[in-house]
């Protein structure tokens, strides 16, 4: 059966519309007389979707209970038993339920268009994985949910549901898309007009380049050479001179008029030699056009003309920038040079030929050493006409010496010999002696040699033109062998400064080869640990997209026993292969020094352990001190002899022995714990733990009525160590309380028990810690969780700092994270997020609410 077609609606932002186009689209698909079925939507309480779901057959969700809650889900099954001709299925990028069959919604759809099920679903670009960490940055919200950018572009059509970032508010206002609770906050953070501007590029230029990559491939599939301008495309011809600025500027400007476009410069290098160019210019060239958005790329060829359109042809340019020179524009188009070639050349790509100032600064083209065809053909046409010529010059003044008649044809064979090389030196040779013969040696008019003396000047006339050709042949091929090797050593000179300037080396290299070699996949491969003597590979770093069997490419290249270095895309050719080679090498050096960094990094965190144990030390000799000394002080009053104290006194004093002994049993636990976090030796007891279990011995000591808690009654259990959980708890109402005297402090857990983050894959519960203090500045944030870090440096009787680093040392070991962002209207938020349990949990408890508090609603997440 053939696999079904899907359509995606993507959209910049919630709210945009995404769900709303998509039910539009099936009213009409059903009015063309099609059998559709909504298999699963979510109006989020919007009334004008949910309208649109009437008159449209709608199959019920299935119920899953999970942790004492009942959740909604897709009936799989039944939808695969109606057989509908089209199902909608909307949220794409949905994480499933625990129980259900598949971990993704999207691979719920995959059984449904292998059934030939036709899809329309939803996915706002949040959720593609490329941009998830994009997106963070943009909007502070870390994306839990996330699609692999690879299954959405196997959809057959996507479509765009795009508004304007001040219309998509004015909805949010107008209650039409959160509820009147949410829109405050919403506005304040996640909607600005800033955040939504920046989306909606996102999704707009995701969009482009997955079109540009099916119109790419479309071409490829359709054997189409020449450029199609569906979109500006700036290739810039470098040659390594200082001009390659001025080029780059200009086609700057060039995009700049037509606003929008790529830009990208090439360092055409040709592969028969490189002169006197800049590595100097060539890295400042490279950064500016990385500052100016555009691609650096490096190309080598034997005719640098073609190897530049070639590139230009496969990146589907539509524009070409060259330089030339203002003292040789024309002299390079009578003498045919590079751009004069490129232009005739072009086809339909258009050619800027920029004049420039650096004549006789940039670098020249190193002049050919090899015999190419053309000095071959020439060299073949003077050994047949040159001998004549001379022969009919020694008729014109004619001579009995025979030697001189040797002497003049040998002239004319060394001539053809350092012009054309061994076999037209040969035929030359052959043919000289033939007509030497014929008419300078007696008898005349014959071929006979009647002279052995004649016999040997020609033998030797032979031999000198043979060993002139051979010489001629020989530093050709030494010329070119090393024009050959400082192209291949200014190659790897310049692979390495770009690697170097990647977050990757090794990927940067990877990426860097598929211009170098004009491939569509570079990949590296190292032998498994367990590999056998039928070698199983893993892959380690790629470019492109690997195939899955690494032996069966076209270039394999054996770095050592245990590396290797793929090429997929073309057959190399043998001049390449020495290239191959130091490329390789410099591949497995790179990847030891990632592991001598790695290295490194562990004893840096050695270091760090060391130092964390000396201020311990430090805090232990100086911060407990404060403490001790009350204590000492208070058992030293009740105990002088002959004083009496009132029962006020005495209980004063006895209260100042009991409270300095909670700060001290406080200092030495986190301490203690300190140092279990920073010797790895922290060891979680995981087990199903319920919230509510461990927050009321968290909030032992803290003043009743202090903290408001109000947690649902059907929060999910939580993979957690329970003396852990309660610490990090503790020491984050802790310190709220000490940072922010004045306000209310609110302990409440996301809606449904389930926030919109995953853990290691795994859905998450969150808990949030929320106070209305001074905050901390966005700049701190960080800092904030370092060991020995106290807000605004408040006295160190307060504490050694060590409550929020404790309390992350602690998260982190259970697999969970916390993290801190600003409360909407001021103060600071903790949020502690831990994965949710897959074993048996303890029965759950009515709601837990503080006493003679008000419960507060538990806040949602962006839907």
């Amino acid at each position: 059966m053939a696999r079904a077609t899907l359509r995606i609606f993507l959209g910049a932002a919630p709210g945009v519309g995404k769900t709303y186009a998509m039910l539009e689209e099936a009213h009409r698909l059903l009015g063309r007389g099609e059998d559709v079925v909504v298999a699963f939507a979510m109006h989020h309480g919007r009334a004008d979707t949910l309208a649109l779901t009437h008159g449209l057959e709608t199959l019920p969700p299935r119920l899953i209970e999970y942790r004492g809650s009942v959740f909604e889900e897709m009936d799989l099954d039944a939808v695969l038993a109606r057989r509908p001709h089209t199902a909608i299925v909307d949220e794409y990028a949905h994480t499933n339920i625990p129980g259900s069959r598949n971990e993704k919604r999207w691979q719920d759809i995959e059984e449904l268009l292998e059934a030939g099920i036709n899809v329309l679903s939803t996915v706002n670009v949040q959720h593609l994985a490329s941009l998830g960490d994009v997106v963070s940055a943009i909007t502070e919200v870390k994306q839990a949910e996330t699609v692999p950018d690879e299954v959405v572009r196997l959809a057959d059509q996507i479509h765009l549901v795009d508004i304007s970032p001040e219309l998509l508010r004015q909805r949010l206002g107008d209650g039409k898309i959160y509820a009147s609770e949410k829109i405050d906050a919403a506005l304040s953070n996640y909607f600005r007009v800033g955040n939504l501007t920046a989306l909606r590029e996102l999704a707009l230029l995701w969009l482009a380049d997955r079109v540009d990559e099916g119109l790419t491939r479309y071409r490829a599939e359709n054997h189409i050479e020449e450029s199609w301008p569906a979109r500006e495309r700036i290739v810039i011809g470098l040659t390594g001179g200082a001009e390659g600025e001025v080029l780059i500027r200009r086609a700057a400007r060039i995009l700049k008029r037509v606003n929008g476009g790529d830009l990208l410069a090439v360092h055409v290098r040709a592969a028969d030699g490189v002169a006197a160019e800049s590595p100097h210019d060539l890295e400042a060239q490279r950064t500016l056009i990385k500052d100016l958005g555009g691609s650096y790329h490096t190309v080598s060829g034997e005719d640098p003309a073609k190897a530049l359109l070639d590139f230009a042809r496969s990146v589907n340019a539509t524009q070409i920038v060259v330089g030339v020179s203002r003292h040789k524009l024309v002299s390079s188009f009578l003498k045919g040079g590079v751009g004069s070639r490129v232009v005739r050349g072009s086809g339909d790509i258009d050619v800027h030929m920029v004049s420039h100032p650096l004549g006789g600064r940039g670098i020249e083209r190193t002049r050919k050493r090899d015999l190419g065809r053309a000095r071959v053909i020439v060299g073949f046409a003077m050994a047949l006409v040159v001998p004549v010529l001379l022969q009919l010059l020694l008729a014109v003044a004619p001579s009995h010496n025979i030697a001189t008649a040797v002497l003049i044809q040998l002239t004319g064979s060394v001539a053809v010999a350092l012009i054309g090389g061994l076999w037209p030196a040969l035929l030359g040779a052959l043919w000289s002696s033939f007509l030497v013969n014929y008419f300078s040696i007696p008898p005349l008019g014959t071929l006979t040699i009647s002279d052995p003396q004649n016999l040997l000047a020609l033998l030797v006339f032979a031999g000198v033109s043979s060993a002139v050709a051979l010489v001629v042949d020989l530093s050709a091929r030494r010329s070119k062998e090393a024009a050959r090797a400082r192209s291949e050593a200014a190659t790897l000179g310049d692979l390495t400064r770009g690697a170097y300037t990647a977050d990757d080396p090794v990927q940067g290299l990877l990426e860097q080869a598929l211009d170098v070699f004009q491939v569509r996949t570079a990949a590296l491969y190292i032998a498994a640990a367990s590999a056998s003597a039928s070698a199983s590979w893993q892959l380690v770093a790629s470019a492109g997209s690997p195939e899955a069997d690494p032996d069966d490419t076209e270039n394999i290249e054996q770095v050592d026993g245990n590396t290797r270095l793929v090429l997929i895309g073309r057959v190399l050719p043998a001049s390449d292969l020495r290239l191959l080679g130091a490329f390789g090498a410099h591949l497995a050096a790179l990847l030891e020094r990632r592991q001598l960094a790695a290295t490194r990094r562990e004893m840096m965190r050695l270091a760090e352990s060391n130092t964390m144990r000396t201020s311990i030390l430090r805090a232990v000799s100086h911060d407990l001190r404060t403490p001790l000394a009350g204590i000492k002080l208070a058992v030293g009053g009740l105990r002088q002899p002959g004083v009496k104290y009132t029962e006020q006194e005495e209980d004063e004093l006895l209260a100042t022995i009991d409270e300095c002994s909670d700060r001290l049993d406080g200092l030495v636990g986190n301490l203690l714990d300190m140092s279990r976090i920073t010797s790895d030796s922290v060891n979680a007891l995981i087990k199903p733990i319920r919230w509510y279990d461990v927050i009321p011995a968290a909030l032992h000591g803290i003043t009743p009525g202090r903290v408001r808690v109000d947690l649902p009654p059907n929060m999910p259990a939580v993979d957690a160590d329970a003396g852990m959980l309660e610490r990090v708890i503790a020491n984050i109402v802790e310190n709220a309380v000490k940072y922010a005297p004045d306000s209310d402090i609110v302990i409440v857990g996301a809606a449904g028990g389930l926030s919109t983050t995953t853990l290691a894959g795994r859905p998450a519960s969150e808990l949030r810690i929320i106070d209305h203090g001074q905050g901390v500045p966005a700049a701190n944030v960080l800092k904030m969780f370092q060991p020995f870090q106290r807000l605004d440096d408040v006295p160190a009787a307060t504490g050694v700092g060590l409550g929020l680093a404790v309390a992350q040392g602690f998260t982190e070991a259970m697999g969970g994270t916390l993290t801190a962002e600003e409360t909407p209207g001021g103060g600071l938020t903790m949020l502690v997020r831990l994965p949710l349990s897959t074993g048996p949990a303890p029965d759950a408890p009515q709601r837990f609410t503080a006493p003679g508090i008000p419960a507060l609603p538990a806040p949602k997440g962006l839907e």
